[in-house]
């Protein structure tokens, strides 16, 4: 079984920055892809962006050149930094871990952007 703990969501200003992390722990071997969704209230959750075991990153378009995922995989953590949010991507953001055939989420954590 693998845990993940995010950290880092919170309020920020509508041109800040925000950087989320996730960390998993439990049984952490295989894990291949680690990616970012996110979901509005009312909305369905969406795809943010992923990150290989070797780096190569996916991002959706709205996210691309904005958003930034890395991931430590010494520390088994992936992290989504956010520049410049806007209003209506206040979510909740969840981290996603691909192991094998299993998928696992995070709890999610609640960006709020002020203006």
């Amino acid at each position: 079984q693998l845990q993940l703990v995010e950290s880092g969501g919170g309020l920020v200003q509508d041109g800040g920055s925000l950087r989320l992390s996730c960390a998993a722990s439990g049984r952490i071997s295989a894990i291949n892809a680690m990616g970012w969704y996110r979901q509005a209230p009312g909305k369905q959750r969406e795809w943010v962006a992923s990150i290989t075991r070797d780096g190569s990153t996916n991002y959706a378009d709205y996210a691309k050149g904005r958003f930034t995922i890395s991931r430590d995989n010494a520390k088994i953590t992936v992290y989504l930094q956010m520049n410049r949010p806007k209003a209506d991507e206040a979510a909740d953001y969840y981290c996603n871990v691909r192991q094998l055939s299993l998928t696992y989420w995070g709890q999610g954590t609640q960006d709020t952007v002020s203006s």
